[in-house]
């Protein structure tokens, strides 16, 4: 039984995906960015556990090697896009384009070696790149949906303003490392063979 629960979280993460981008996107409930924000959180907290149980119990399936990432990367994708558009416009466009460059490029990269039965194994710069991401994220998005109605509305364009260049910084380093964490996996020692 327990062998199962690692791929049942995986599940119910994929299933919450076009819920979090109806939420962002569709819903005219009057909370929508503050369950989105609850959906995205509760997203990354079955994408830590599903990794720990599956590395626990020895479990390890096609269907988690797969769909795990992939409702990884849509989900981060979806809310960095909600981040560069309005009315949230927390992030630069060019940091959304680097940071998706960088997943479909290395996820190529990685299909492309796994053909060859050369494996690339995840690194603590992935790790890093991964935990900036998800703070990132989680914080505009905490900020946008619970903070930001709080601001009097005659000190929002000052407030929000800064919160918005504090923001931008924020995922201008968290590029950065993105492509650092790319660039390691280009190093012959990333690749090992079968």
């Amino acid at each position: 039984m327990k062998k199962y629960i690692p791929n049942s979280l995986t599940l119910f993460r994929v299933i919450l995906v076009p819920v979090f981008f109806w939420l962002i996107y569709y819903s005219n409930l009057k909370y929508n960015y503050q369950w989105a924000t609850f959906v995205f959180i509760i997203a990354s907290i079955t994408d830590i556990f599903d990794g720990l149980l599956a590395r626990r119990f020895s479990v390890v399936t096609n269907f988690g090697k797969i769909m795990d990432p992939l409702a990884d990367k849509l989900l981060t994708l979806l809310a960095l896009v909600a981040l560069i558009s309005e009315p949230m416009k927390m992030m630069s466009v060019y940091v959304f384009y680097i940071i998706l460059f960088r997943e479909v490029f290395i996820t190529l990269l990685r299909q492309y070696y796994t053909l060859k039965k050369i494996y690339i194994s995840a690194n603590v710069w992935g790790k890093v790149k991964t935990t900036f991401q998800l703070t990132g994220i989680i914080s505009a998005l905490v900020y946008y949906s619970l903070l930001y109605p709080l601001i009097p509305d005659p000190l929002i364009p000052a407030y929000h303003s800064k919160f918005q260049f504090g923001f931008n910084i924020f995922f201008w380093i968290t590029a950065v490392i993105t492509v650092l964490s790319g660039i390691t996996y280009l190093l012959p020692n990333a690749r090992k063979g079968n």
